[in-house]
């Protein structure tokens, strides 16, 4: 008894402290209202804090609002939808351009053939002809499209190359190649599919999709600048088929040399933008994306297993945000404000990703401009292209600005001095885009670049290599130079493959780009 009276004791004791507290965070979070009366002739009334109420106009950059005693009238009602769906809208575009990016790509190479049966290849590297976000002429790119649809599907990676796969959303899934599992030995993959819930065989590398639909390219390396060993190894060894096929003769994929081809797999940004995010949306798992992102989709009418049929009104807004919005990742690309986006602080290099490959301000905290600034640019995220990873992988800086800040104008001359003993294992390159389509600049020039790969490169006398730009080539100097058209702004990306402890430590670090005479 005496023990049971201490518990009711303690316990009522635990229930005092518990109201006090409670009482204490109430007083706390609120507070006593006091003044004059909103409606003296009304028993009840009490005053109004101010921010709660709704005055009668309300001047906004849409104009003036008027409410009806905070009631919004139609024309007000009216105006606030429609710029809460184009506001809408423009978020939605700058957070699809990875998926949209992705659909374009894979639309592309769908005309020559369906998904798990082509292999295309620039056997010859990727020339000026591509319309590809900032794709390069340095080393041979090959890649296959797989369709998860129907079941896991092994790939067969060749020897020495440098790949990844990205999901629909266009988010790292695993490294293949040098930076994979298989070390650039080449080996089996294993692709299983969202909810796949079957066993898997252990003699693969085992990879769990979250889409259905995965882009997986790598690229294979020149042999004394010659592509074809790489390209052999290529053709020999890569295959693809279902994984309840393993044991059966494969038949041979369609091999399809792309160089020299015109060909584009840049995005749209006008209404068919929506129409791609739409066939991610509707082919993809719910569960592949997180509940905000689709949420915004959602809000402009894409939902999965719904039709997306736009009014006229919509379709206006939708065209008109596609615009905006693409107004906007220009705006981003070219006049980036963040000061961590930059290699150096007296510099224009700037890094291809700001946050990493998951393109974070904080663990766990979205950085919107970085990823917008990537999608735009480019395509392809992996760690193996931002990490730390000395003597492996690839690095990227790049600027559109020249060391007075100036955009790059393709009518003026500039150069662009590299230091001695550039910091790489494998080789360096520097590679000229359009402003326009941030694919490789056309010009007279088969491949817009310099590299270390270049036959005849001039090295000066120290070891250092200057790199000339602009519509004629200094006398002497043509080896060292890229062409460019005068009415026309450029951009560039140095690449250092296989960079070393220098690049890291910023012990070196490449001239800015000086207006010439």
């Amino acid at each position: 008894m005496r023990q049971q009276s201490k518990l009711q004791i303690l316990l009522a004791f635990s229930v005092f402290l518990f109201v006090v507290i409670l009482i204490a965070a109430c007083a706390g979070n609120g507070h006593q209202l006091a003044g004059a009366s909103a409606n003296p002739q009304y028993k009840y009334s009490t005053p109004i804090p101010p921010g709660i109420a709704s005055p009668d106009k309300v001047e906004t950059r849409l104009g003036t609002l008027h409410f009806f005693d905070g009631f919004p009238d139609k024309a007000s009602s009216e105006k606030l939808w429609d710029n809460l769906d184009f506001q809408r809208a423009v978020q939605s575009f700058l957070l699809a351009m990875p998926a949209v990016s992705q659909a374009a790509n894979r639309n592309a190479f769908a005309t020559l053939g369906p998904s798990n049966t082509v292999l295309p290849i620039f056997e010859q590297l990727a020339d000026s002809r591509s319309i590809i976000l900032t794709g390069n002429d340095n080393t041979v790119y090959s890649w296959v499209w797989l369709d998860l649809s129907k079941g896991p599907m092994v790939l067969e990676v060749p020897p020495k190359v440098l790949g990844t796969a990205n999901d629909m959303w266009q988010r790292w899934v695993v490294d293949v190649g040098i930076t994979g599992p298989d070390k650039g030995r080449g080996g089996k993959y294993l692709f299983l599919p969202p909810g796949y819930k079957g066993s898997a065989p252990h003699d693969y590398y085992v990879v769990h999709s979250p889409t259905f639909g995965l882009w997986v390219p790598w690229r294979s390396f020149l042999v004394n600048g010659d592509p074809k060993p790489g390209v052999d190894l290529v053709k020999k060894f890569t295959k693809i088929y279902p994984l309840a096929d393993a044991a059966k003769t494969h038949p041979p994929l369609k091999v399809v040399d792309m160089s020299g081809k015109p060909f584009n797999t840049v995005y749209p940004t006008d209404y068919r933008f929506w129409e791609l995010l739409n066939q991610v949306v509707q082919a993809e798992p719910t569960e592949s994306l997180d509940p905000v992102t689709l949420g915004f989709f959602q809000s402009i009418g894409i939902q999965k297993g719904k039709p997306f049929a736009p009014d006229a009104r919509m379709k206006k807004i939708l065209t008109e945000a596609a615009a905006v919005g693409t107004a906007t990742a220009r705006n981003i690309l070219f006049h980036t404000r963040d000061k961590a986006a930059y290699y150096y602080s007296d510099s224009n290099w700037q890094l291809g990703f700001t946050g990493g490959y998951k393109f974070q301000a904080a663990p766990g905290v979205a950085d919107f401009d970085a990823a917008t600034f990537y999608y735009y640019l480019a395509i392809l995220v992996t760690p193996a292209m931002e990490e730390k990873m000395v003597s492996k992988g690839s690095q990227y800086a790049w600027t559109a600005r020249d060391a007075d800040d100036n955009p790059l104008d393709g009518g003026k001359n500039y150069k662009l001095h590299l230091p001695p003993n550039v910091p790489v294992k494998d080789f360096w390159s520097v590679i000229l885009y359009s402003d326009q389509t941030r694919s490789q600049i056309q010009t007279d020039q088969r491949f817009p670049s310099v590299s270390s790969q270049t036959k005849g490169l001039q090295i000066n006398a120290d070891g250092s290599i200057d790199v000339y730009f602009g519509p004629k080539a200094p006398a002497g100097k043509e080896n060292n130079w890229v062409q460019t058209r005068p009415g026309h702004a450029w951009n560039t990306v140095l690449r250092m493959y296989g960079a070393l402890e220098p690049w890291f430590d910023q012990t070196w670090r490449p001239g800015e780009i000086e207006l010439q005479p």
